[in-house]
Formats: C-alpha cells, sequence, structure tokens
C-alpha cells in the first residue's frame, strides 16, 4: 500500500469516530484525545480511543500519582469509576438521589482495594465492644437539639490516611483528641503512626486495620501518646519508636455505647465531647461529595444528626 494511500485510509477513519462523536454527543475538548497516539506498523494504523485522557492526566498530577507498569490498568478503573459518578449526578440533579459524588483519591481504584484499605471487620469490632463496659447518660442532664464540637475548638482539621487501612487510629485519636481539649483547652493532634507502629499487641494490624477499643486499651497500658509532630504519620506498617517522655495525652479507659443506640449515642456526644465510632459506608460514599445520607468506616461524630452507627466509644 502507498504511503498516500495510507494516510488516506487513517483520514477516512478519523471522519468516522467524528461523526461517531458527533451522534454520542462526546464533549469536543476531550476528542483530540482520541487520537493523541496514532501509529503505523507494517501496513496497520493504530487508532488509540482515550476519551478522558486529560481528565486522567489532570488527575494523576493533583493526587501526586504515576503508574509507570500498570497506567492503562489504572486509567480503565478510573473512566468505569468516572462513568458511575457521572450516571449518580445525573440522577441527583432529576431529584432520583439524595447526595451527589465527586472524583477522589479513590477514583482509580477497585472496590475490593477500597474495602481492604478502609472497611470495618464487623465481627471483630462486635466481639471487642461485647467486653467493653456500657456507656451510662447522666440523670437528669438535657441534651441540646443541636451541638457542634469543631465550633468550639474540639475537634483537628481533616486528615488524610492514605493508602493504609488505618481509619481506626484516625477514629481512636479524633475522640482523645476531643478530650485533651476538654480537659486543658489546648488542640493537639494526637499520633495515628503511634497506634499503627505499636498496638499490635492488643490485636491491631496497623495498615491492615484494626478496632478503636484495642487502640484505647493500648494507650491506657502503654500511657499516653505522642503528637502527630513527633512522631510523624507516613501512611505504612513501621518499627515502634514510640518514647514516653513525649506522651502528650493519656487514657484512662474507654466505655461503649450500645449498638444502634442513638439515644445513647447522642448523649455521649452532647455531654462528652465527639466520639469514635464505626459505621457501615458502601462502595459510594467513599465518592461522596454532599447533601445527604449514605450507605464499615470509622470515624468520629462531633455533632448531630448522624446515622447508621455500629459502635462506638469514648476515651475516659
Amino acid at each position: 500500500m502507498e504511503f498516500s494511500e495510507r494516510w488516506s485510509m487513517m483520514f477516512s477513519l478519523i471522519v468516522i469516530q467524528m461523526l461517531a462523536s458527533s451522534v454520542l454527543s462526546v464533549p469536543g475538548p476531550e476528542f483530540v484525545s482520541w487520537f493523541q497516539t496514532v501509529k503505523m506498523r507494517n501496513e496497520t494504523i493504530i487508532l488509540s480511543y482515550k476519551p478522558y485522557e486529560n481528565t486522567w492526566i489532570q488527575y494523576k498530577k493533583d493526587y501526586g500519582k504515576s503508574y509507570p507498569e500498570v497506567d492503562e490498568l489504572r486509567y480503565t478503573l478510573f473512566v468505569s469509576n468516572l462513568q458511575l459518578i457521572e450516571e449518580h449526578n445525573a440522577r441527583y440533579v432529576m431529584g432520583k438521589e439524595s447526595y451527589y459524588l465527586e472524583i477522589n483519591q479513590f477514583a482509580d481504584m477497585t472496590e475490593k482495594e477500597i474495602s481492604e484499605m478502609l472497611m470495618l471487620d464487623v465481627q471483630n469490632e462486635t466481639e471487642a465492644n461485647s467486653m467493653c463496659s456500657s456507656y451510662l447518660p447522666a440523670q437528669n442532664v438535657v441534651v441540646p437539639d443541636a451541638i457542634d464540637w469543631r465550633q468550639s475548638g474540639y475537634v483537628t482539621p481533616v486528615k488524610n490516611q492514605e493508602r493504609c487501612g488505618s481509619c481506626w487510629a484516625f477514629s481512636a485519636t479524633g475522640s482523645l483528641e476531643g478530650q485533651y481539649f476538654r480537659k486543658t483547652k489546648t488542640l493537639v493532634s494526637l499520633s495515628e503512626q503511634q497506634l499503627v507502629d505499636c498496638s499490635g499487641k492488643f490485636g491491631n494490624h496497623g495498615c491492615s486495620g484494626g478496632m478503636m477499643s484495642n487502640a484505647f486499651a493500648y494507650i491506657q497500658y502503654y500511657g499516653g501518646l505522642e503528637s502527630e509532630h513527633d512522631y510523624l504519620y507516613v501512611g505504612k506498617d513501621q518499627t515502634c519508636t514510640a518514647s514516653k517522655s513525649k506522651v502528650v495525652a493519656t487514657c484512662r479507659g474507654s466505655v461503649c455505647i450500645p449498638k444502634g443506640s442513638e439515644s445513647s449515642l447522642k448523649s455521649a456526644v452532647g455531654e462528652v465531647g465527639p466520639v469514635s465510632v464505626a459505621i457501615y459506608a458502601g462502595p459510594t460514599f467513599m465518592r461522596y461529595r454532599g447533601a445527604g445520607e449514605q450507605d464499615g468506616v470509622r470515624k468520629v461524630i462531633s455533632g448531630w444528626p448522624e446515622t447508621r452507627t455500629i459502635s462506638a466509644g469514648l476515651p475516659t
């Protein structure tokens, strides 16, 4: 085949693709990325079809990601998740969904990867809490109809656990940070990494998961936690390097709120402060942006209303 004939064929293919893009209403700015890779090997023309290439490049830049060997696989996952987000948000605009989603650091991950990193072992959490003393609300205390401990200085800024299944550690420190502020009026970010590295003998597994009740047991036994400043978070398992001379906050123990008791949870948050909880979160929770409820991850309740709690506890 002559050179001019090969280029004529390629031009015809491009025209066909342009017509298809018009019919399918593919966004104009993305069209050029369909043809960023055009190669001729022997007599074969290879066209690369990547309608979200520019979005993918920007996503990797925004979240500091690089995949030299598996970029195509991650791109495919990203496009699949992005399309799910777009379809969901279209239903939200039509009033068929109560919340909307957005791209975040999980957009190029499989549900299995996200689950292994963030989700809760409900059975183990329930078993651990069955051995925990129950929280007893104070008598004759009127709990306000609304409260937000963030406005009172009890809560540190949002933190990022990165690709480490350490949500249990962040939930535990969040509650203890609130109690430390309640006692000292000083807000200090405590070390999740210390819990990741050092609480293995208490049943936790570092970046492979753990439980807040085990974290509180470790803190009580060891004698406290260092600050995040002194024991930095790196998002991976390390050898424990905790130093008792650097302990900032201590914990005398913890109590558990009965499973499913929203009234007890409300009393605990209202009387004591931020509470460490675990909730069940479905797949869309990982891309949640706002405006509604969601379908386990661990978090801290610093006000209400909140729903679908699995277990809750607070340091004493």
